[in-house]
């Protein structure tokens, strides 16, 4: 299994956390997408052709992309990060 996603116990499919969203960089393919939002691969791709997924696709030459901070804005996450406290004193 991906470092990046959790299982839940009662079920075998993995569950994307934000940090293991965030750790995917400044984009993502569909698949990816796919699995992020509870679809199977081909379903994705399909949305992804009619323009119908929940984010933005960027198609770059036969390649689709998604940005993550589309991602993430789309399930209501801020893109960046939460600041660090400052150190107590």
């Amino acid at each position: 299994m991906d470092s990046r996603k959790a299982s839940t116990p009662a079920e075998d499919s993995p569950v994307w956390t934000v940090a293991g969203i965030r750790a995917l960089g400044a984009v993502t393919d569909v698949a990816t997408v796919g699995e992020i939002f509870g679809m199977s691969r081909s379903t994705a791709y399909e949305l992804a052709r009619r323009d119908r997924l929940p984010v933005p696709v960027l198609r770059v030459g036969s390649r689709y992309r998604v940005s993550v901070a589309a991602i993430l804005a789309a399930l209501g996450v801020p893109s960046d990060p939460p600041a660090s406290p400052p150190p107590a004193t």
